[in-house]
C-alpha cells in the first residue's frame, strides 16, 4: 500500500509539473520575461519560485536535510526566487527547473512515506508544519497545481493559448 499511495502521489505531482512545462511550451525569450498580471511576475520568475521555493526547499532542504540546499537557500539568488536577472537564459532557468525534479524524484523514491522532515524552517511557518513525506508530496501538489493555473492564465493572456479546454 504505500508504494501504492507514493506512486500515486508522485505521479499527481508530476502532472502538476509537465503541467506547468507544457503550458509556457513553446514561448521565446521575449514572451518568457514578459510580466502580464498585475503582481508583476513573468512565466520565467514563476519557473524560478517553482524551483527555489517548491523543489530545493522542500525536497532537498526539508526531505532530505541537504546542507547545501539549505545553504543555497540563504544565497540572494535563492532570496530573489520571483525574479530571474535579464542576464540568465531562459534556458537555463528551465533546465534548472528539470534538474530540481529529477533530484527531487530521487529524494522521494529514497525515503519513506512517513518520514519525518529532516530539517525544519525554524519559524519561517509559526505553529504551521508538515510531519512526514506524505504531507509534503500533499502540499507540493496543491502548490504546483495552482501555479500551473497561473501559468494558464498568464499563457492566454500572452499568446490566447490554452492548456486543455473541454467545449461541448
Amino acid at each position: 500500500m504505500n508504494d501504492r499511495t507514493k506512486s500515486a502521489l508522485l505521479g499527481a505531482l508530476d502532472a502538476a509539473r509537465r503541467h506547468v512545462l507544457d503550458i509556457i511550451d513553446g514561448l521565446d525569450d521575449e514572451a518568457l520575461r514578459r510580466p502580464v498580471l498585475p503582481s508583476g511576475w513573468s512565466c520565467l520568475d514563476m519557473i524560478k519560485h517553482l524551483t527555489y521555493d517548491e523543489e530545493i526547499f522542500w525536497f532537498r532542504a526539508v526531505v532530505a536535510g541537504e546542507q547545501e540546499a539549505i545553504d543555497l537557500l540563504e544565497t540572494p539568488q535563492a532570496q530573489a526566487s520571483w525574479k530571474v536577472a535579464d542576464a540568465v537564459p531562459a534556458a537555463d532557468v528551465l533546465a534548472d527547473y528539470r534538474l530540481e525534479i529529477e533530484r527531487s524524484n530521487a529524494i522521494v523514491a529514497a525515503t519513506a512515506l512517513d518520514s519525518p522532515p529532516a530539517w525544519w524552517p525554524g519559524d519561517l511557518f509559526g505553529d504551521w508544519r508538515l510531519h512526514d513525506l506524505q504531507e509534503i508530496l500533499l502540499h507540493l501538489i496543491v502548490e504546483v497545481a495552482c501555479h500551473a493555473g497561473h501559468l494558464d492564465s498568464t499563457r492566454e493572456l500572452i499568446d490566447g493559448r490554452q492548456y486543455l479546454v473541454l467545449t461541448d
